[in-house]
């Protein structure tokens, strides 16, 4: 019985420190390949240095946001929720690739603001377009095909999010989606539709991707 709980020990201490290890890898900035990667970065590092991520995603979800949006080769992106223009940031850090456009909606003027300042800093304020106002009925005014769409604004209006974001993207689209845990309703939409596909990636603050099927 010692001997099985000093192993017991040794593992769980083992696991521990891989855990340790992948929050390490996970908070390790990345290196920028090309002049305006490296451009994207630094104002990505200077918003947090300087403490300007009001209600934006942590790292890990922004790095998530950037892997997505690469590898479904997307050109157009659309973000409910631009806040300061964190994550943002992220998707203009994978359209350096896809050649891409992002439209961000921002419900308050000065967030919207700080979000242009810094696109602007970046380089990248010809790859994005931020819409002022209320999503609920900006969104009426979005043409598709979309490739990906990311949710993060009022948690009670998900599901409102959704309905009018999903017949914009694409068959193979994703719909991306944060604080999931905050937001049972949008959960069990994306996860009890059969025209779906849902993971969730918790690393971070909580981030549903869900794949459109068809």
């Amino acid at each position: 019985m010692k001997r099985l709980l000093i192993l017991v020990g040794v593992v769980v201490a083992a696991s521990h420190a891989q855990q340790r290890t992948w929050r390490a890898f996970a908070s390790t900035p990345p290196v920028g390949k090309t002049d305006a990667e490296k451009k994207i970065l630094v104002v990505l590092n200077e918003i947090v240095k300087t403490h300007q991520t009001y209600l934006s995603v942590p790292t890990q979800d922004g790095r998530a946001l950037r892997l997505f949006t690469e590898a479904a080769g997307a050109k157009s992106v659309v973000e409910i929720g631009t806040s300061t223009g964190y994550s943002g940031l992220w998707f203009c850090l994978a359209m350096q690739a896809t050649g891409g456009h992002l439209t961000t909606f921002e419900l308050d003027h000065q967030r919207a603001s700080t979000a242009r300042k810094h696109f602007r800093e970046a380089g990248i304020e010809n790859m994005v377009t931020i819409v002022e106002g209320d999503a609920h009925q900006n969104l009426a005014k979005l043409q598709g095909p979309l490739d990906v769409a990311f949710i993060d604004a009022d948690k009670e209006g998900y599901i409102d999010y959704l309905r009018k974001v999903l017949p914009l993207v694409r068959p193979g689209g994703l719909i991306l989606a944060h604080n999931v845990e905050m937001v049972p309703d949008y959960v069990k939409a994306v996860t009890t539709s059969p025209d779906l596909e849902t993971i969730f990636y918790m690393e971070g603050g909580g981030l549903a991707v869900t794949l459109k099927k068809h």
